[in-house]
């Protein structure tokens, strides 16, 4: 699949928003306020022109962002044009998405994994070590409930932190990080099954999340826990130099 289904992309939109969307003609610019690509993009919102293109460019250069679009799969029109303008794919990535109950088809073990809102100290301190710092943590809190943050514990530690929002039907993970020296024991399968638990609770009937290309081995772990690819996408941004 080239891009997920409406619900899904509604969710993988509306569970880490930027701080501020201007429309130019059909594409709606992110300000990210140094948050990273993911809402510091433009994206296509409707019906575009090549002018578009260029007041996208403008707002980006207004807000003091280096250009850059995302573009689902099947955006070959948006491709090419902003391959014509000199851009390149940069970080191809997939969303994955599984039903709720596949993750909820056994218990967690005791003092594992957990969900809670507002992060713990601690949690904002392994995104920290993991480059998610303030800026992309306060995409957190522009999100509206239901939102929880995961705690992942192996070994009597506290060792792995995660973000999980609720958009429609569907649950949206983001932000999943684990502290080196707890990685590939695990622990990041269990935090999506609380994840998976918690967004039962609320009502959700699917759960989703985005995963690099190029990070195989958490695909392949999100893959064992019976996600499957629902669809990719990749940004366009200018080489330096």
């Amino acid at each position: 699949m080239d891009r997920p289904d409406a619900d899904l992309a509604a969710a993988f939109e509306a569970t880490w928003p930027p701080a501020r969307t201007v429309l130019c003609g059909g594409l709606e610019v992110g300000q990210g306020l140094g948050a990273g690509g993911r809402v510091s993009s433009a994206r296509a919102s409707g019906p575009w022109t090549p002018d578009d293109l260029a007041a996208a460019e403008a707002q980006h250069a207004a807000w003091g962002q280096p250009p850059l679009f995302r573009a689902w799969g099947d955006e070959g029109d948006l491709i090419a044009a902003l391959t014509d303008r000199g851009y390149v794919a940069d970080n191809p990535t997939l969303i994955m998405a599984s039903p709720v109950a596949a993750l909820t088809d056994r218990a967690l073990p005791p003092v594992t994994a957990f969900a809670v809102w507002p992060p713990l100290a601690i949690q904002r301190q392994i995104w920290a070590a993991g480059n998610i710092g303030p800026a992309r943590q306060a995409v957190m809190d522009l999100v509206p409930h239901p939102k929880a943050a995961l705690l992942g514990r192996l070994r009597d530690r506290a060792a792995g932190a995660g973000f999980v929002a609720i958009h429609g039907p569907v649950a949206m993970v983001h932000a999943v990080e684990v502290l080196e020296g707890f990685r590939r024991q695990g622990l990041a399968g269990w935090m999506m099954r609380q994840a998976a638990f918690w967004a039962a609770e609320q009502g959700a009937s699917r759960i989703g999340l985005a995963v690099s290309r190029a990070n195989r081995g958490a695909a392949a772990t999100y893959a064992s826990l019976g996600f499957s690819p629902a669809g990719h996408y990749a940004y366009y941004l200018r080489p330096a130099g």
